[in-house]
């Protein structure tokens, strides 16, 4: 019997690779897209045909209990998120709305429907929960100190993975993602604001590229290679 797959954010970088990978082992999938003014589905466009689509966002309860009841899904993955850092010190309170109690809604909307026991979530969390690092390198033991309004968001969506997860037995999980690449990558983040901004300087349309702190230091890997480790999470 086929699984049943409903993923957020599936029209961003890891999203539309898990998609793919998902539609590879056979699953039906299912994605929660956010109504807009203008088409934002280019990463998806070509497997369109072969997955079910919804509208909805992590900050409406009854939307996601909906959804939820219809799809009634083997595995939930959580990537939707504000995950910008820099715009999450502009909108702060609408990133704790998305990445903080929208993991809540979630699981909540799991429980309502009665599927506590039978679906499982995979929630996409982040190196940015270590912040102000406190060793190096990092491990699941190694202490959290966010710094920033996205990091603290997204810290309270671990724990709440962690609290519903003994308090109710469900199998719920965070996955904590080091910075990862692929063509896919959102315009705003630096790679691809790099590599962009040269091939604007090669043509003539752009004469700099200011770019913010250039001391930090990550770890780097690919999308799909993380996407796969979700599904096998």
């Amino acid at each position: 019997m086929r699984k049943t797959a409903l993923v957020t954010g599936i029209t961003g970088q890891d999203g539309s690779y898990l998609a793919e990978l998902l539609l590879e082992k056979g699953y039906t999938v299912h994605g929660i897209i956010r109504r807009s003014s203008s088409f934002n589905t280019a990463r998806i466009d070509h497997i369109f045909d072969q997955i079910k689509l919804h509208y909805g966002d992590l900050v409406d309860s009854s939307n996601l209990v909906s959804i939820m009841q219809k799809v009634r899904p083997d595995e939930v993955y959580n990537l939707g998120a504000q995950s910008h850092v820099k715009v999450s010190f502009e909108e702060p309170e609408y990133t704790a709305q998305t990445d903080a109690v929208g993991t809540l809604r979630l699981l909540e909307a799991i429980r309502t429907v009665g599927l506590a026991q039978a679906t499982r979530l995979y929630q996409a969390s982040t190196s940015e929960l270590y912040g102000l690092v406190q060793e190096i390198p990092q491990k699941e033991t190694t202490p959290f100190y966010p710094r920033s309004p996205y990091a603290v968001a997204k810290l309270y969506g671990y724990w709440i993975i962690v609290n519903y997860r003994e308090a109710y037995n469900m199998f719920a999980g965070n996955g904590i993602l080091f910075n990862h690449e692929s063509p896919r990558r959102g315009g705003t983040f630096v790679t691809k604001k790099i590599t962009s901004s040269v091939a604007r300087m090669v043509a003539g349309k752009q004469q700099r590229l200011v770019l913010g702190n250039l001391d930090s230091k990550r770890d780097w890997g690919h999308a799909k290679d993380y996407v796969r480790a979700m599904w096998m999470m």
